[in-house]
């Protein structure tokens, strides 16, 4: 039997495909398995099973075409890519029509979003919840008091075993002076945004000491040749999820990135943080001490 095939504006290049487009088709595709019919999804560039590539498809292999979110009319690639399916019934839902049904419908029956007729609520609304870790990077932009600095080798490794995780990444500068990168003005508004992720890929010794503060576990990587100060603060802390350029690997921050996102790491953030504060106690005492001596 032939299959039925499934297209959005993911189907084509360029075409701002949007995360609600992908969540309606998925809606549209479980209707379809709920009905025992086979299907495919047309992608501009698949990344995960049951879908095709737009490039490869063979419009004869199919029986029918449902497109599915988003606006509509009679232009291209849409009108160009359905021409080739005279053959088939098409259909569409979940979509705004752009024109008057008498001025263009190739479709042997259209759900619409809204047009000047009527108007349904998005199928989005029937997604099941979605979640991913939200993990905030904290990078530094240089630091030419060190020798042997390696901040590209260390985003390189994230980077790469990132693009292969289903993880939300959030960049976040602590910088204030110059002008923050992503618009933060204060201190407390850093420490709001790093409270709020699941975890934190830090290069940053602030970046480490306010994540554990708010029971945030950072994977902390010091990309500083030999260790410098970041390698040192973890030590004294007793933070485990520590790294050093020296021996990064891919593996190694996986493993690290693995804990920081269980749950039991955010205990053992709380700990460490309970543990440096603590010890700044100890730093209180002493500097008070010798300060007070040198009162008139």
């Amino acid at each position: 039997m032939k299959k039925t095939l499934v297209i959005g504006w993911f189907t084509f290049e360029w075409m701002g495909a949007t995360a609600g487009d992908y969540i309606a088709a998925d809606i549209l595709c479980g209707w379809l398995r709920e009905a025992n019919v086979a299907y495919d999804v047309a992608v501009f560039k698949p990344v995960e099973a049951g879908q095709i590539a737009t490039e490869s498809i063979v419009p004869e292999a199919y029986r029918a075409v449902i497109f599915v979110c988003g606006p509509i009319g009679d232009a291209p690639p849409l009108s160009d890519f359905l021409d080739r399916f005279g053959h088939a019934q098409k259909f569409a839902v979940n979509v705004s029509l752009l024109q008057e049904r008498a001025a263009w419908n190739p479709f042997a029956h259209v759900v619409e979003r809204d047009s000047t007729v009527c108007t349904n609520p998005d199928l989005t609304f029937a997604a099941p919840a979605a979640a991913a870790p939200v993990v905030g990077l904290i990078y530094l932009d240089h630091q030419p008091e060190y020798s042997g600095v390696m901040h590209e080798h260390v985003e390189r490794v994230v980077r790469d075993v990132l693009a292969k995780r289903d993880i939300a990444t959030v960049q976040i500068d602590t910088q204030l002076d110059p002008a923050n990168r992503f618009s933060l003005r204060t201190p407390a508004q850093v420490e709001s945004v790093i409270a709020k992720m699941d975890a934190v890929i830090t290069t940053r010794l602030h970046g480490a000491a306010l994540s554990l503060r708010r029971g945030v576990p950072p994977v902390v990587i010091d990309s500083v040749r030999g260790g410098a100060k970041l390698t040192r603060q973890m030590k004294r802390i007793e933070w485990p999820l520590a790294l050093e350029v020296d021996n990064l690997t891919a593996d190694a921050f996986e493993r690290a990135l693995n804990v920081a996102l269980s749950g039991e790491a955010r205990t053992m953030a709380i700990e460490c943080a309970a543990r440096a504060a603590r010890g700044v106690e100890q730093v209180k005492q002493e500097f008070m001490r010798e300060f007070l001596k040198t009162r008139v």
